[in-house]
Formats: structure tokens, C-alpha cells, sequence
């Protein structure tokens, strides 16, 4: 194994762990501290989905002509300073402020998923997403339980700080990790266009609805939960923790499994979640509904997985790039009619989101690119200069 895998891998976890002490709860801070109104927290949520979406397509440019390893450490030390700013922030302008910059820090999933199909040795492209994103889940399965207690116990500002902490040798370990080479093509036999790449461009649309249809239950599902079945903030953590372990747990399961296959089958669990979490009252069946929610979480790199079967080396940043803009933008334009659909009938979002699940699954099984044809190893070889960044 490439020693920087498991640096990653220890970076993520204590980050999964920092930031799933506030972010799972961001909707529930709107609410209580700055006193939001549901469709008002939902454009919130969309606008923090804006400045996600803005940022992926230049990082992953940027990673495939200077290296990942800069935007990994800039990004770290950016979440960290933005973190201190919603800790300090006593008025609605300067928390946005720092939340937007937070969600800037976006832009580091495609460096990062471009790092580790770089470094990855002989593990396949799914296998690494998957296994690197585990330490991820599961220091996301400690955040919210810490970040509930935190929040009960004294104060869910104080969160930000304890996030912060941990965020601290998160940043440090990015320094540590080694240059990896950057891929260029042969001028003489250009890749395929991204712009021209139909199956590439069939699989990004039908990643965009699909990331939608899961994605749109999800935002004001907590505040549902405490205000619809009265739970409180501890057991919306204790919840979001178990929905974690599920993240984890199924990124080991699906490591080996088929992207396309598993893709469909993550839209399975995703719409069990959202019967389960409608129809349910109570809190063992809320934790078995969060628990298959992992799902989601697994399906994007279940996604990017079949978009690098797409492309050349050398489009691997940028690819990365679009499909994590894809992400993003679903975070835009899904909270505002979430918190739409919640205002007019709290339980709505749930049956809209299974019945656009299925149609998803449908379009999924009919119409996803079939696995690509492998290149000759020594024509590929050919068509590649690597170089190492000065």
C-alpha cells in the first residue's frame, strides 16, 4: 500500500469527525439561534450548495496541470479559519460569511479523488474511492453523536470550536503527503473532448437526477425530527451517528462491487430511507432508516468510478470536477424546494422522493453506460508524458 493512503486516511477521519459536529445540525442553528424560517433556511442551504458547485470545476483543471497536493493543503487550512469564523460569529452576516467560505473548501474532492486514483498501486479506481471515504463515514459516525451532546450540553456554538480542534492535525498531516505525477497526453493523439463524450455526458445527467431525487428528503429531515416526532438534538446525533456507521460500512461493502451495480443499488436504500422515515414513529426504525441512508453517500463514488472508465489520464481532475459539481448543484436547487414542500406539509418531501426514486431507478437500469472497454496497457502507455510537478 502507497503510504499516503493511509495519511488520507487518518486526515479524513479526524475531519469527518470535526465537521459532523456542526454541519449535521447547521439547519437546527439557523432555526434556534438566528430564528429562520424554513424556506428561508432552505435558500440558506442552496446558497451554500452555490458556493460548493463554483469551485469544483476549476480545482479539478488546476489538479490535473499543477498537482492535488496544493489545493489538498489549502483547502484544510481554509476550512480551518472559516470554522473559527462561525465559532466567533454573533450576527446572521458574519456566520453566513464564514459558512459560504466553508463550503467553498468543497473544490478538495476532486483533488483529493484525483490524488488517490494516482497513488492507488493496483487497487481498482472504485476500490480506493470507497475504502479512503470509509475513515470519512466513520469519523462522521463520531461527529454528530459528540457534536449532539455538545449542542445539549453546552451550547451548539460550542461545537465550532471543538471542530476546530480536531481540524488542526487534519491540516498538518496534508503537508506530509508526497508529490504525485501529473498525467499529460500526447499532443499527437488527443483524448477525446469531455464536451463530446456521450456516454460520459448520458452518465453525468443521470447522475444529476438521481443525486437530486436522494438528496431532497435530506436537509430539513432533522428539524422533522424534532419537531414532527420530538426528538431531541441528542438523538438527532445518536441518529446521524448511526447513519455514519452505515456510510462506513458500506463503503467497505461496495469497495468490491460493480460501479454501475452498485450505483442502482444505493437508489434502492436511499428510497427505503425515505418510506422508512415517513411511515415511522419510532426511534429504532429512524436509526435502521439513517442507517441505509448511507446509500447516498456511497453512490457518488460509485458515480465517479464509471466516469474515470470514460476518459483519458489526463481528465481525470477535470472529469472528477464535473461529476462533483453535479454533487453540488443538487445542493442548490433541492433545500429551497424541500423547504417548500416542508412549509405546506411537513411529510410531503417523503412520498414525492420515492416516487422520483423509482423513476430513477428505471432510467438507471435502462439507459447508464455499460463498464468501458479497458485500453491496451501498452497503447495507453504510449499516449502518455509523465512528468513530476517542479
Amino acid at each position: 500500500m502507497n503510504r499516503n493512503i493511509p495519511l488520507i486516511a487518518v486526515a479524513l477521519f479526524l475531519w469527518g469527525f470535526g465537521e459532523r459536529m456542526f454541519l449535521n445540525f447547521m439547519t437546527i442553528y439557523l432555526d434556534k439561534e438566528f430564528s429562520l424560517g424554513k424556506s428561508e433556511i432552505g435558500i440558506v442551504f442552496g446558497a451554500y450548495g452555490l458556493a460548493m458547485a463554483i469551485t469544483h470545476l476549476p480545482a479539478g483543471r488546476l489538479a490535473d496541470r499543477i498537482g492535488s497536493r496544493p489545493l489538498l493543503i489549502s483547502a484544510r487550512l481554509m476550512g480551518l479559519i472559516t470554522t473559527l469564523v462561525m465559532g466567533f460569529a454573533l450576527s446572521l452576516p458574519l456566520y453566513l460569511i464564514g459558512l459560504f467560505g466553508y463550503a467553498s473548501t468543497a473544490f478538495v474532492s476532486a483533488p483529493l479523488s484525483s490524488y488517490v486514483t494516482a497513488v492507488r498501486g493496483r487497487w481498482s479506481v472504485g476500490t480506493v474511492l470507497s475504502l479512503t471515504n470509509a475513515p470519512l463515514f466513520l469519523g462522521m459516525a463520531l461527529g454528530p453523536l459528540v457534536g449532539g451532546w455538545i449542542g445539549d450540553t453546552y451550547g451548539m456554538r460550542m461545537s465550532y470550536f471543538a471542530a476546530a480542534a480536531l481540524f488542526v492535525p487534519s491540516t498538518i498531516i496534508m503537508f506530509f503527503l508526497e508529490t504525485q505525477p501529473i498525467d499529460h497526453h500526447d499532443p499527437n493523439t488527443s483524448p477525446q473532448k469531455l464536451i463530446g463524450n456521450k456516454h460520459l455526458i448520458i452518465l453525468t445527467l443521470i447522475t444529476a437526477f438521481t443525486l437530486f431525487s436522494m438528496y431532497l428528503a435530506q436537509p430539513l429531515t432533522p428539524n422533522f425530527l424534532t419537531e414532527v416526532r420530538s426528538l431531541s438534538l441528542s438523538e438527532v446525533g445518536l441518529l446521524f451517528t448511526i447513519g455514519a456507521v452505515g456510510n462506513s460500512l458500506m463503503a467497505l461493502l461496495f469497495s468490491r462491487v460493480e460501479p454501475r451495480r452498485g450505483f442502482i443499488l444505493t437508489q434502492v436504500l436511499v428510497t427505503l430511507f425515505a418510506l422508512i422515515i415517513w411511515k415511522a414513529t419510532v426511534s429504532p426504525l429512524f436509526a435502521l432508516g439513517y442507517f441505509l441512508l448511507g446509500g447516498y453517500r456511497v453512490s457518488r463514488p460509485m458515480a465517479m468510478a464509471q466516469a474515470r472508465e470514460l476518459v483519458h489520464n489526463s481528465q481525470m481532475g477535470m472529469t472528477y470536477g464535473i461529476m462533483e459539481t453535479v454533487g453540488a448543484a443538487i445542493i442548490i436547487l433541492a433545500p429551497p424546494i424541500s423547504g417548500i414542500l416542508y412549509e405546506r406539509d411537513p411529510m410531503i418531501v417523503y412520498p414525492v422522493t420515492i416516487g422520483l426514486m423509482a423513476i430513477s431507478i428505471l432510467v438507471s437500469c435502462l439507459f447508464l453506460p455499460r463498464r468501458a472497454k479497458r485500453a491496451d496497457p501498452k497503447a495507453l502507455q504510449d499516449s502518455l508524458s509523465v512528468t513530476k510537478p517542479e
